[in-house]
């Protein structure tokens, strides 16, 4: 098996969306970065900095502390969030990128898109598909790129994982499995990200913020959009009052191919997808975390063959990407219209939740 492999896996961390030669690389990007949050901070930066396409010129956010803090220590533009708006500085900057609370990314984005700024948006895409639908518009209307932040789309392993996919070394897909746990309040930094339990400023908590991210993997290895949902959401402890605590939901896609989906927020730490056909099983374990290596593994007919390969650092690959294709003059692939498609499955899986039945899946428009 691993010699029939080779041809698929060989350079396996290669970026094969990378067509500009070093010597043509005209940038970087400047980038002014919006909302200054743990994975800001902690990942978003450092994979700006990372990057030989990006760099990080501007910072805002609601804490004056934190612009303050962030942009003296790494030599940045601290701003707040009225002057960016106002386009004070847009001389500094090329892209904007928005990770901020789910229900804010509109306000932000529809003023770097009236300054004419790509963007590069967070995920989900906003708090309600309505708000989502009315940021993929500003950005079409003022004819500036839109990015989602689906930093799986990036990273080699999903990629190598669709490779498989599409070539057919599993056979027909049959199922798939993905979970994503973890303890929200242990986990996470404290009081920066409490916004997650409002549901106002979230939209949901552990399908919006979790559910995500099996979700969209499990449309971009397949190649396919869900056509019908059907979900579950319950809440156990009084720190999640009005939010989903847990969250199981089940995407049908053509072809007859379901994927069965559980998050949670609070139970113990999991991330694992794994793809099963007729042919042979494809696992990603561990698969969704940014803080963790990712794991993959080809299991047929009763052996199994798991990959040793170099870890990239994910936010570096997704900006690497951004920048890239801001550069080369090229597409992003998880544009707006991508990004939409997922917002109405996550719609769909609380009207299930709610209703007690499942949820037929339309078009993305109004």
């Amino acid at each position: 098996m691993e010699a029939d492999l080779a041809e698929y896996l060989d350079e396996f961390t290669r970026r094969d969306w990378e067509t500009l030669e070093p010597g043509a690389v005209t940038g970087p990007v400047r980038v002014a970065v919006v909302g200054l949050g743990w994975f800001a901070r902690e990942w978003a930066l450092p994979g700006i900095a990372r990057s030989a396409y990006t760099e990080a010129t501007v910072v805002t956010d609601i804490d004056e502390n934190a612009v303050e803090a962030v942009a003296a220590g790494r030599d940045l533009t601290g701003v707040t969030p009225e002057e960016f708006r106002s386009g004070a500085v847009a001389d500094a900057y090329d892209a904007v990128y928005v990770a901020t609370p789910n229900a804010t990314h509109l306000e932000y984005v529809e003023a770097a898109a009236a300054q004419g700024k790509a963007v590069l948006c967070e995920k989900p895409l906003e708090a309600t598909l309505d708000r989502a639908r009315r940021l993929v518009a500003a950005c079409r209307d003022a004819d500036v790129p839109l990015m989602v932040g689906y930093r799986m789309q990036t990273d080699p392993a999903a990629r190598r994982l669709r490779d498989l996919v599409a070539a057919g070394v599993a056979g027909d897909v049959v199922h798939v499995h993905a979970t994503m746990s973890q303890t929200m309040l242990g986990e996470l930094d404290g009081d920066a990200d409490q916004w997650r339990l409002d549901p106002e400023l979230s939209g949901g908590c552990a399908a919006m913020d979790l559910g995500v991210y099996p979700l969209n993997t499990t449309r971009f290895a397949l190649g396919a959009d869900p056509v019908r949902v059907s979900g579950r959401t319950r809440s156990e402890h009084e720190a999640f009052a009005g939010v989903d605590e847990h969250a199981t939901f089940r995407l049908e896609f053509p072809d007859d191919v379901d994927a069965l989906c559980s998050v949670s927020q609070n139970a113990q730490h999991a991330s694992r997808l794994e793809v099963t056909g007729t042919e042979a099983r494809l696992i990603l374990d561990p698969a969704f975390y940014e803080r963790e290596d990712r794991g993959f593994a080809v299991v047929r007919d009763g052996t199994r063959v798991d990959v040793d390969f170099d870890q990239v650092h994910q936010i570096e690959e997704e900006f690497a990407y951004f920048g890239h294709q801001l550069l080369a003059d090229e597409p992003f692939h998880p544009d707006g219209e991508h990004a939409l498609a997922d917002m109405r499955a996550l719609d769909g899986v609380y009207e299930s939740a709610e209703a007690g039945r499942p949820v037929a899946l339309g078009d993305d428009t109004e």
